[in-house]
């Protein structure tokens, strides 16, 4: 019998793996600047309470008036210190690139780096600072398809003791609660969501808040839902540096190097605008 060696061939196609977009911008603001600073201070300022004006002037004294007593306000000081400066970094031998059709590119593998590797990070330590500094957190309830819709009632609740404003809400879930909020008979997305809205990530509004689903390994453990306003956590990237070198000393091909200095801080006055919902462990 004749013996035959069949063709192996192989394509010029990398198998990459499934990530998703991230959708922080959504949940957070970039309102304040680290420009040429690594520390930054913002004030909170106390206010004067309400009284009674002293429209006979019978009320005495050194402080007061008869617009009540003479109130000095409180001016403190919260610090947010960067402390997120990480980095990577790897080679790509000049034959390995050749003799791979291409498909080992320093400027296409710094682009897999960031988007499998730098943007979930920044995306779960992010998501784990707002849950720790969430300014209502209930015990950890078993979500189901009958309760996931008065917990969420529960959230939306809370935040409107607390004025948060009604606009740019964002309840945040995981593709379990999701499945939930699917079952359940009494919530009615409104799934009709503009482009713009979906490119950010936007599923469906409910109640006027946007939902946004995230995969859970991106989220803190036993996450079940987060209601946000954007406005209570500033998520700062200082410093996003990325290159690739040609042949630098010491290696016949690519090197690429990459830097980002990050973090995230609920501010104390705003710390309501976020409602944190854990599931009870193993549920």
């Amino acid at each position: 019998m004749a013996t035959i060696d069949l063709v192996t061939k192989f394509q010029p196609y990398v198998d990459e793996q499934f990530s998703t977009e991230s959708k922080l911008s959504m949940l957070t603001n970039q309102d304040f600047s680290w420009t040429g600073a690594h520390t930054i201070k913002v004030y909170k300022i106390s206010t004067s309470e309400m009284t009674d004006y002293d429209r006979s002037g019978e009320k005495t004294g050194t402080n007061w008036s008869r617009f009540g007593p003479v109130a000095s306000l409180d001016a403190t000081t919260e610090e947010f210190t960067l402390k997120k400066d990480r980095s990577f970094t790897f080679t790509i031998d000049k034959l390995d690139n050749d003799e791979t059709a291409q498909q080992l590119a320093g400027a296409s593998a710094l682009a897999r780096q960031n988007r499998q590797v730098t943007i979930p990070e920044i995306d779960s330590y992010v998501y784990s600072v707002m849950a720790a500094g969430a300014g209502t957190k209930p015990e950890a309830a078993t979500l189901t398809a009958d309760s996931i819709y008065s917990e969420i009632l529960k959230g939306s609740e809370a935040m409107d003791d607390a004025e948060v404003p009604e606009t740019e809400r964002v309840l945040l879930v995981t593709p379990a609660t999701y499945a939930l909020m699917k079952k359940c008979k009494d919530i009615v997305l409104d799934t009709d969501i503009g482009a713009e809205m979906r490119i950010k990530g936007v599923i469906a509004m409910l109640d006027g808040a946007s939902v946004v689903k995230v995969p859970k390994v991106r989220l803190p453990e036993n996450f079940g839902f987060m209601l946000a306003h954007p406005s209570a956590c500033v998520a700062p990237v200082k410093l996003e540096d990325y290159r690739v070198h040609q042949d630098p000393p010491g290696v016949s091909g690519s090197l690429v190097e990459g830097r980002v200095c990050y973090d995230a801080f609920v501010l104390d006055n705003k710390k309501l605008g976020i409602y944190y919902q854990a599931i009870t462990p193993g549920a």
